[in-house]
């Protein structure tokens, strides 16, 4: 048997171009694309003192014919303007956004894998002004990036169950700050998920600061189980999932029940005795959990393994992102 070649891994492959684009002045210059490459900026730049920056990441998709379809684009690109507004940046004009993102993914066409793979998209917004003395004035002048990145199949050894370490004393991030893609929160999750696999060979850490369920360092958190799902109702503590939206509206379509609402680690418990739990978010979509580790306690999620249901709701939204199955909610658009 032929052994399959290494891919890189998630992330650390660029595809050959990027789009750029500075605010200056009040207004946003003129988009160019240009070969990737190192960026010159100010040591006194804002986001290196003040860690003013967003990001978003999405995907597109290369089907059977040739043809290129991008998921979810405008939501995306919504949740970065919001992103901004929240960290008082200058906001990204939509449509100069999707121009941009358009115009990477035309100039690096061919660096879109076939299914299973995909073109991950990380726009990322960042503020430049050069003053060490603005800790309280927000940025004046600021860069846009689109990058792109070659991504093949998540789960190419096969979905594995994952480990999740459930710490019910801490945050994620800041209350009013979750919502908010920026690197600080991912940055405040790494010491704990690294505390956390250290010592109970954990996957991730699932915050519930107070004893209420909310989302882990890198996705958010679904209770399943067949015909209903439970999952934290929207706030601004924890980031609002273009992939949780999605599974959300299928589960629905499918007539699941639905519930968003808030619920405690002692309800989660219960369930995960014969149902299911997952993390969802872009990269994996949907990612199965095996076991739930709260004071020091293993709790086996259902049978252990990833459950029917997860897979199932995962290889359904799979198929409408490789134009499989209907988009039935306009969720692609060709580029």
């Amino acid at each position: 048997m032929t052994a399959q070649p290494q891919r890189p891994a998630f992330g650390s492959l660029l595809s050959s171009h990027m789009a750029v684009a500075s605010f200056r002045d009040g207004v946003w210059g003129a988009a160019e694309v240009k070969p990737v490459a190192p960026i010159e900026l100010s040591p006194a730049a804002h986001v290196l003192h003040y860690s003013s920056t967003c990001f978003e990441g999405f995907k597109a998709f290369r089907r059977a014919d040739g043809s290129i379809h991008v998921f979810r684009m405008d939501r995306h690109i919504a949740r970065m303007r919001q992103s901004a507004r929240q960290l008082v940046l200058p906001e990204p004009d939509a449509v100069q956004l999707k121009d941009m993102v358009r115009a990477v993914i035309d100039r690096c066409r061919e660096a879109v894998p076939e299914a299973p793979g995909a073109l991950y998209l990380r726009p990322i917004l960042f503020g430049t002004t050069a003053n060490i003395g603005a800790a309280a004035t927000p940025a004046s002048e600021a860069s846009l990036l689109v990058l792109a990145s070659p991504v093949w199949d998540y789960f190419s050894g096969g979905m594995k169950p994952l480990r999740i370490l459930v710490d019910d004393q801490n945050t994620r991030s800041a209350a009013q700050m979750g919502m908010v893609k920026t690197g600080g929160n991912y940055a405040a999750a790494m010491g704990p998920t690294l505390a956390a696999r250290a010592k109970y060979q954990a996957d991730q850490v699932l915050f519930c600061p107070g004893g209420e369920v909310q989302e882990t360092g890198a996705a958010n958190f679904l209770l399943i189980r067949p015909g209903e799902v439970l999952t934290r109702s929207l706030d601004s503590s924890f980031l609002h999932g273009v992939t949780r939206d999605s599974l959300l509206t299928l589960a629905r379509d499918n007539g699941y029940a639905v519930a968003e609402r808030i619920f405690d680690v002692k309800e989660m418990l219960e369930w995960v005795k014969a149902g299911e739990a997952a993390l969802s978010g872009t990269a994996a979509v949907l990612a199965g959990v095996g076991t739930l580790i709260h004071a020091g306690t293993e709790y086996r999620v259902g049978s252990g393994e990833v459950g029917p249901v997860t897979r199932a709701l995962r290889a359904q939204l799979v198929a409408i992102q490789q134009g499989e199955a209907a988009d039935r909610h306009g969720w692609l658009e060709a580029v």
